[in-house]
């Protein structure tokens, strides 16, 4: 009898020890195997898009594009593809936004040598897989606002808003964001105002940290 082909895995986090462990985990199963790798949610989407891969598993806080940018992204490039998300963050927002972006999972990194084989076998079922910890309060929450007719949570910024405030975390000028983004310093700097301005925040170092707060970029 045939064994059967091995899961191809794109593992990508900015973080080479963080891909190395992970990497030790998954090819320490016989029906899972890591065939590329990448630092950031640009060079993911890349490289997912060029075929060979089965499951993409994303890092949310990464450089150029975040995890939930990523998969967002990779959702309408390769519709057959699935989707992990691994983070830091036990984080409701994040939760719902992985759902929306079509994510089949959503799994600590504090918990990934228990959680993380069982997932990718979940997603490769077609199969939703939520670390158990969260499982009762989110999936409740979910299927109760579901019941009433009620929207899931939406997102407190647009995704352009979300990349500047990435960007403008990270120490980028709005002359240098504008020419990132291919808009005018203008445009940026009236994004940047909405965002100061709906998130209840002053100056960059508040934007900053409410960045890391909630997972765009890590401290």
């Amino acid at each position: 009898m045939t064994a059967p082909v091995p899961t191809r895995i794109l593992l990508a986090d900015d973080h080479g020890l963080v891909r190395r462990g992970v990497r030790l985990i998954l090819e320490n199963e016989p029906d899972l195997t890591v065939v590329a790798e990448a630092d950031n949610g640009a060079e993911a989407v890349a490289q997912a898009s060029a075929g060979g891969v089965d499951l993409a598993i994303l890092d949310i806080a990464m450089p150029r594009q975040t995890g939930l940018q990523a998969a967002r992204e990779l959702s309408r490039l390769v519709p057959g593809l699935r989707i992990l998300i691994l983070t830091m963050y036990d984080n409701e927002q994040y939760f719902f936004e992985s759902l929306k972006v079509g994510a089949s999972g959503y799994v600590l990194k504090s918990v990934a040598d228990r959680d993380l084989v069982e997932a990718c076998r979940s997603a490769m079922r077609d199969e939703p897989f939520i670390y158990p910890g969260a499982e009762t309060a989110l999936i409740r929450k979910y299927l109760d606002l579901a019941g009433q007719g009620r929207p899931v949570p939406d997102r407190a910024i647009t995704e352009r808003e979300e990349e500047i405030l990435k960007l403008v975390a990270e120490g980028h000028t709005s002359k240098a964001i504008g020419d990132l983004l291919f808009i005018s310093t203008k445009t940026v700097e009236r994004h940047r105002a909405n965002l100061l301005q709906k998130l209840g925040l002053r100056d960059r170092l508040e934007l900053t940290r409410y960045a890391i707060r909630v997972g765009l970029i890590e401290p």
